[in-house]
């Protein structure tokens, strides 16, 4: 099955990019070197093309009322120009998905999705929804490109000529910038201050252009993505969040909104095991899949784990027995090879992502 592509493949090839197939996408892992891009997005400002993300449109009489009981939130509540992070739920009340949903007017939502899951969302949503609603895969008519980075709010400003100082986190709003519908949202996947930028597929690559002309921006792949992000201690789907999970367990009870009555709610917030963060001894980074031992007995299993280019020691992120999941030093098997691994809060790194502009 070939690939898909987002509109912006060319350009990753001219510019020298290592594409790696992910989620059925052609998609560029590296540039320069993902130790440089993430270095580069913590100190200055990097751009992502992450197009390969669903975006699903929702839309007609008592979207709000009927999508609340699909997601974590009571979006009857909810208010044009504030994105909320919120779940998928099955009936078991574990993660189909995480997303993000953009009410967009009353009865009008759009709702950010992982690429992996997206047929399985639109499958779910489309068997449970009333005939009266709307819902339209608009993915391949979406251009997404993230802009992240302490600076990134000088190069938004600078290209749009428009303030941004006012737009708070979790906020978006949208411009018509040269004849272009830009849909600008305070909020990423690196822990940094940055925006989510939406705009139609044909104008991708002018908008790329104009943004990567800026000296202090650098072009950044999924691999300093995903460092960017564990250092965060965001998780990713599929690896840290899955169907055998609960938001709780994920650490997201917070996310669980209680005025809302959604699907699996009842069991949303049980909890087994927790979503720790394990700082780790040596060079050599624990692996998705190696187990997590506590006096020779497993006591839980790595979800996600790196060198933190940040921090200039390895992290990891693991699924641990609910009463080891602090202040316990545990060590970290495979095969052969162990490492010692404490406990630590999340986020490993604190970036800028939530600083006040004004």
């Amino acid at each position: 099955m070939d690939l898909l592509k987002t509109p912006l493949h060319t350009l990753h090839q001219k510019l020298g990019a290592r594409m790696v197939p992910f989620a059925g996408w052609s998609m560029p892992v590296q540039y320069q070197g993902i130790i440089n891009e993430h270095k580069h997005v913590r100190s200055k400002t990097g751009l992502f093309d992450i197009s390969h993300m669903g975006e699903i449109l929702i839309s007609g009489k008592n979207a709000a009322k009927e999508l609340s009981l699909w997601v974590t939130h009571n979006l009857e509540k909810s208010v044009p120009g504030r994105c909320s992070y919120g779940f998928m739920l099955t009936f078991q009340g574990t993660i189909m998905d995480d997303l993000i949903i953009y009410p967009l007017d009353e009865d009008k939502f759009m709702l950010v999705v992982n690429a992996s899951q997206k047929k399985s969302d639109l499958h779910h949503l489309r068997q449970n929804f009333s005939s009266n609603l709307k819902i339209q895969d608009i993915t391949m008519e979406t251009a997404k490109l993230d802009l992240q980075g302490p600076e990134s709010i000088d190069v938004l400003q600078d290209i749009t000529q428009t303030s941004w100082i006012d737009l708070k986190y979790f906020n978006f709003r949208h411009i018509t910038f040269q004849g272009m519908d830009l849909l600008v949202s305070r909020t990423g996947y690196t822990g940094e201050l940055g925006y989510e930028l939406y705009v139609p597929w044909q104008n991708a690559q002018t908008l790329w252009n104009m943004i990567i002309s800026n000296k202090n921006v650098q072009p950044c792949g999924l691999g300093a993505r995903d460092t960017l992000r564990l250092e965060a201690g965001l998780p990713l789907y599929g690896q840290d969040l899955d169907q055998n999970h609960t938001p709780a367990e994920g650490g997201y009870e917070f996310a669980l909104k209680s005025n809302a009555e959604y699907l699996g709610k009842n069991r949303s917030r049980n909890v087994n095991e927790i979503l720790t963060g394990l700082m780790v001894q040596g060079r050599r980074s624990p692996r998705t899949g190696d187990i997590v031992m506590l006096q020779g007995q497993k006591a839980g299993m790595v979800t996600s784990g790196s060198f933190a280019p940040s921090l200039g020691y390895c992290v990891a992120l693991a699924y641990i027995k609910k009463e080891y999941s602090v202040n316990t030093e545990f060590t970290i098997e495979r095969g052969k090879l162990v490492f010692d691994a404490q406990t630590t809060r999340l986020p490993f790194y604190q970036g800028t992502a939530r600083m006040k502009l004004n």
